[in-house]
């Protein structure tokens, strides 16, 4: 085709893009409940050394879990609405 510049990346190209990045922030999500739940283990032994660390730990744990349930549902209500539209 004329119109298209070899620049431009394939479909197939983004959406291993978007996958790339989607497993990246689920692992990171999955290494910050790791440490929060690490954190709770040594604040229930009685090992923990700095009680405001664990605080954080939980803290950012929490958050992006919460961050990450608002984007599932936010995709889970743009794939109804796109199931929705007639064509």
């Amino acid at each position: 085709m004329a119109g298209l510049s070899s620049s431009q990346p394939a479909p197939a190209q983004k959406s291993g893009e978007f996958s790339t990045i989607l497993n990246k922030t689920l692992s990171e999500l999955n290494e910050s409940q790791v440490a929060a739940d690490k954190a709770v283990a040594e604040l229930a032994t009685g090992e923990i050394t700095d009680l405001h660390q664990a605080a954080i730990a939980i803290g950012k744990a929490e958050t992006s879990m919460k961050l990450m349930l608002e984007i599932r549902n936010k995709a889970i209500s743009a794939y109804k609405e796109v199931a929705r539209t007639q064509l």
